[in-house]
C-alpha cells in the first residue's frame, strides 16, 4: 500500500514538472507497478491491461471518428456560417464561439473540436476587429462545458465510465454510464458556464494580442530583424548561406537575400553570397553588432512591419503562427535537433512559450506542448504544415482542402454511432418478446448498446465511405492520450487491490463527522479540480474515483453521486493552461499568461462546483 502511494506521489511530481512527456510518465508508472508486483499486486497481465481496456479502445475510435468529421470541414463551415453574422460585435462573436464549440463538443471529442476551431475563431476575431485573446479562452472553456453533455464528449467521461464499471462488483450502485446518463446536468452546466463567459468571463480577459494583426508588433521583433549589406572584403563573399550560418556560430538566421532589388527566400541554403548583397537577419542587437565587425557588414536598417517581411516581389512568402500540440514530433526537441528549417524551408522568427515571447537564442530551447512558433515560409511549405497533425495553424489556410462531398456520409455515421448507443434496446426487446428470434435480437441489442462496438463500426464506416483514407487512421489518433490511458489505468487497479483507495477513503470520510454529506461531496469536486489543474484530467479521474467510491461507502451514502462529482470536476479544468489539452491549444495564439486562466477560470470553477453539487444531489440523491 505504501509503495503504491509513493508511486502516486512520484507520478504527480512528474506530471507537474513535465520532466518527461506525460505519455512517457504513464508508461514509467506502468513499468514500475509491474516491477514492484510483490507490493503493488499488479501482475504483468494487469499492468498492460490498459492497452486492451474498453476505455482506451473507445477513446481511440472516437478520436478517429472526430478526425473524419474534421476532414469533411463540416465543423469549420458551421463555425464560419454561424460566426458570419457576428460582425464587429464582441457579444455576438462570443455567442457564436460558445454556440458552436459547446454543443459540438458533446458529440465530437472536445479536444479535436478546439484544434479545428482555433483558426476559425482567430480569423473571426481579426475580421471583427477584436483581440483573439477575448475569444480563445471562451472557446476552450465552452468545449469543456460541452464535453459534459454526453458519454463521448471527452475521454475523461469514457475513462470514468469504465472505472465505475470495474468498481461495480464492490459498490453495486456503480455502473457504466449510459450515453445520456448525465446530459440533463451537462445542459445546466453548459448554460451556467455560457452565461458566465458572456457576462463576466470575457471582461476579465486582457487584450494580449493586438486587435490589428501585425506579427512584428505583436511579437516585438523589430529589434531582432535588420538588414545588413555585405561589403567587398567581407569573408562571407563566395560562401553559401548555409556555410555562413554554420561558421558564424551565433543564434542568427538569414531570412532573405536581396540582390539588385530581387528578394530571394527559402530555400536559401545553397545560395551564394556576393559583395553588395543585402541580407535580412534575425539576431539580437549584440549579435548583430558582433557579426557586423567580424564579417565586415554594414547595418542598413531594421524591419518595422509585416509588409516589409512579405514584399510584393515575394508574394508566395507568408508569416503564420502554428501551435504545437502534445502529439507533435517537436515536443521535447529543439529547432536544431528537429531540423525544422530543413524539413519545411521555413524561418522561425519568434517562439511563444508559457506566455513568454522568445526571439533570441531559440535554436537550443526545448519546445513544449502549447508553444507557438511564428514562421516565415513559402505557401507550399505552409500548406504542408496545415496538413500535418504535428501543427495547428492559428489562422485558416486560404484554400483548405476539405472533403465536403463526404459530409452526408460522416454525419450519417456519427448519427448511427450515437443512435445505436442511445436507443433503448432493452425496452424494445421486451416489447418484441412475443416475436420469434428474440434471443438473437437481444444479443444484437447488447452489442449495439456497447459504445466500443459502435465506435469501431463507425471507424470502419468512415474508411468504407471514403471519409477517411486507411493511411490516415494512425495520424488521426493522439497517441500520447492513448499511452496515458494505458499507463494510468493499472495505477487505479493498484489503488483498489492494495487497499490504498480504501485507506484514503477512510481518511476523507472522517470529515463527515463534522461536515454535512453535501459538503463532503463538494470537497471532492474542489479537490479533483485542483488536482486536475496540475496533472492530466484522465490521471486525476483514475486516482480520485476509487477514493470517492470508498469514501461514499464509508459514509453510507451514494457512491454514484461521488463518482459523478469527480467526473464533472475532471472534465472542467479551468484553473491552469496545463490542466486540459484544449487550454494548451489556445495558450499561444491568445498570447495568454498563466494567470489569465486562473483569473477567468477560478470564479467559473467555484460557480460550477456549487451548481454541479446541487444538481447531483437533486437528480441522483446522496
Amino acid at each position: 500500500m505504501l509503495v503504491v502511494l509513493l508511486v502516486i506521489l512520484g507520478a504527480i511530481i512528474l506530471f507537474v514538472t513535465e520532466w518527461l512527456p506525460i505519455d512517457v510518465t504513464a508508461i514509467a508508472i506502468m513499468v514500475t507497478l509491474i516491477v514492484l508486483e510483490p507490493w503493488t499486486q499488479i501482475t504483468p497481465t494487469e499492468g498492460i491491461s490498459g492497452f486492451s481496456s474498453p476505455a482506451t479502445i473507445t477513446v481511440l475510435a472516437m478520436l478517429i471518428l472526430s478526425a473524419g468529421i474534421s476532414q469533411t470541414g463540416v465543423v469549420q463551415i458551421i463555425g464560419r456560417k454561424i460566426s458570419s453574422y457576428a460582425g464587429d460585435s464582441l457579444n455576438k462573436q462570443l455567442l457564436a464561439t460558445i454556440g458552436v464549440a459547446g454543443p459540438t463538443s458533446g458529440f465530437i471529442n472536445n479536444t479535436p473540436v478546439v484544434a479545428i476551431l482555433v483558426p476559425v475563431i482567430s480569423d473571426v476575431a481579426h475580421k471583427g476587429k477584436t483581440s483573439p485573446s477575448k475569444l480563445l479562452i471562451p472557446l476552450s472553456f465552452a468545449s469543456m462545458l460541452g464535453g459534459t453533455l454526453t458519454l463521448i464528449g471527452t475521454s475523461t467521461n469514457i475513462l470514468a465510465s469504465d472505472t465505475a464499471a470495474r468498481l461495480s462488483g464492490e459498490y453495486p450502485s456503480l455502473h457504466a454510464f449510459d450515453f445520456f446518463e448525465f446530459t440533463i446536468l451537462g445542459v445546466i452546466v453548459l448554460i451556467t458556464g455560457s452565461i458566465y463567459l458572456l457576462t463576466i468571463g470575457h471582461r476579465l480577459l486582457p487584450e494580449r494580442v493586438p486587435v490589428e494583426e501585425d506579427y512584428v508588433e505583436e511579437y516585438e521583433i523589430t529589434d531582432y530583424l535588420a538588414e545588413v549589406v555585405v561589403r567587398d572584403h567581407s569573408p562571407l563573399v563566395g560562401q553559401t548561406v548555409e556555410t555562413a550560418i554554420e561558421e558564424a556560430e551565433t543564434d542568427a538566421d538569414i531570412l532573405q537575400l536581396i540582390r539588385d532589388g530581387e528578394r530571394f527566400t527559402e530555400p536559401l541554403a545553397r545560395k551564394q553570397i556576393d559583395a553588395g548583397d543585402t541580407l535580412l537577419l534575425r539576431a539580437s542587437r549584440d549579435t548583430l553588432e558582433r557579426l557586423a565587425v567580424a564579417d565586415d557588414l554594414a547595418i542598413a536598417g531594421s524591419v518595422e512591419t509585416d509588409e516589409e517581411l512579405e514584399p510584393e516581389q515575394t508574394t508566395d512568402q507568408s508569416i503564420v503562427e502554428v501551435v504545437i500540440p502534445s502529439r507533435s514530433f517537436l515536443v521535447g526537441e529543439t529547432l536544431t535537433s528537429s531540423s525544422f528549417r530543413e524539413r519545411y524551408n521555413g524561418n522561425v522568427l519568434a517562439l511563444r512559450s508559457r506566455g513568454e515571447v522568445i526571439r533570441d537564442r531559440m535554436e537550443d530551447i526545448k519546445i513544449r506542448a502549447g508553444d507557438t512558433l511564428l514562421i516565415q515560409a513559402e505557401s507550399d511549405s505552409i500548406d504542408r504544415l496545415a496538413q500535418n497533425n504535428d501543427f495547428i495553424l492559428a489562422h485558416e489556410a486560404d484554400d483548405p482542402d476539405y472533403r465536403t462531398d463526404k459530409i452526408p456520409h460522416a454525419i450519417a455515421i456519427m448519427v448511427g454511432v450515437v443512435g445505436f448507443v442511445a436507443m433503448p434496446w432493452e425496452f424494445l426487446g421486451n416489447g418484441l418478446a412475443s416475436l420469434t428470434g428474440v434471443e438473437q435480437f437481444t444479443m444484437l441489442a447488447g452489442a449495439q448498446q456497447n459504445i466500443l462496438v459502435t465506435a469501431l463500426a463507425g471507424v470502419v464506416g468512415m474508411v468504407v465511405t471514403g471519409v477517411l483514407k486507411p493511411n490516415e487512421l494512425y495520424d488521426s489518433v493522439d497517441w500520447d492520450v492513448i499511452f496515458l490511458l494505458a499507463g494510468v489505468i493499472p495505477l487505479g487497479i493498484a489503488l483498489e487491490q492494495t487497499g490504498a483507495a480504501r485507506l484514503l477513503g477512510n481518511l476523507v470520510s472522517a470529515s463527515a463527522d463534522f461536515l454535512p454529506v453535501i459538503l463532503v461531496l463538494w470537497l471532492f469536486y474542489i479537490s479533483t479540480g485542483l488536482i486536475t489543474s496540475v496533472i492530466s484530467n484522465n490521471a486525476s479521474v483514475v486516482l480520485m474515483i476509487p477514493v470517492a467510491a470508498a469514501s461514499a461507502a464509508q459514509i453510507g451514502t451514494n457512491p454514484f453521486a461521488f463518482v459523478l462529482a469527480v467526473t464533472f470536476a475532471a472534465s472542467t479544468a479551468f484553473l491552469t493552461p496545463i490542466g486540459y489539452q484544449t487550454n494548451l491549444f489556445v495558450y499561444g495564439p491568445g498570447g495568454y499568461t498563466f494567470a489569465d486562466f486562473f483569473k477567468v477560470g477560478a470564479p467559473l470553477q467555484l460557480l460550477l462546483s456549487i451548481v454541479t453539487t446541487l444538481g447531483i444531489v437533486f437528480f441522483w440523491g446522496i
